[in-house]
């Protein structure tokens, strides 16, 4: 069933406590964090690991990899201890390995059998260990050209991962056209859309047709949290 109106998504609010408050807070639909396996443990963060080496990277920018990291199963007890029950996570899977769906598959079932969840991620055959667990929802994401063809080609053919037809896909906005919404929609019953950063962003998409709007910006949020109330 498409959503009735859409989805806000607090971007990245789930990497930081304090941003995962803020969102729960705003009552934003869906909290997103980014899941990296590294030597046996589920971290939650979007700078990327240099090896075996101390250090992470985030674009340009370098961090010191050698302080405590937030994993998943901490982020998990807050997000049960301060959002809502109609408060999703979206678990954003990072890196191409297979391993970090099982592992992560078995850590939300551990932590939170009763929790309905999104997950996502570029690298689709980690997505298959959650077609078992009958909480979790699928989004196949595509942020260029070449990602959308292979999404388009899998859509065409029932969208299956895992043998389960997965529930949505995002899409990065710089690819959204209401023709491809159109066409997307036929299978799939969201379509959501990043980056949206901006009022004029927000409207853009909007004007399209997107089910879902994840943004960075809590403002912009909050801007289409107060449309959906008129």
């Amino acid at each position: 069933m498409t959503p009735p109106h859409p989805l806000a998504v607090a971007h990245r609010a789930g990497n930081q406590l304090p941003a995962l408050g803020a969102a729960a807070e705003l009552g934003v639909d869906v909290i997103e964090l980014d899941v990296h396996s590294w030597r046996g443990r589920l971290e939650v963060r979007h700078a990327r690991t240099a090896g075996r080496l101390p250090i992470l990277w985030d674009g340009w920018r370098l961090h010191r990899g050698w302080k405590p990291r937030l994993e998943l199963a901490e982020v998990i007890a807050e997000a049960l201890r301060v959002a809502g029950p109609g408060t999703r996570l979206m678990l954003d899977l990072k890196g191409t390995g297979a391993s970090v769906g099982h592992e992560v598959a078995r850590s939300v079932h551990d932590l939170a059998p009763d929790r309905d969840v999104l997950v996502c991620g570029r690298h689709w055959p980690a997505l298959e260990p959650f077609a078992r667990l009958p909480y979790a929802q699928v989004l196949l994401s595509a942020r260029t050209r070449g990602e959308l063809a292979a999404l388009r080609a899998r859509v065409a053919e029932g969208a299956l991962v895992g043998g389960r037809a997965a529930y949505g896909a995002s899409i990065h906005r710089s690819l959204l056209t209401r023709p491809l919404l159109d066409e997307l929609h036929r299978t799939l019953e969201a379509v959501l859309t990043w980056p949206v950063n901006t009022p004029a962003a927000l409207a853009e998409v909007l004007e399209v047709g997107a089910t879902g709007v994840i943004s960075d910006e809590l403002d912009v949020l909050r801007a289409l949290l107060a449309q959906r109330t008129r």
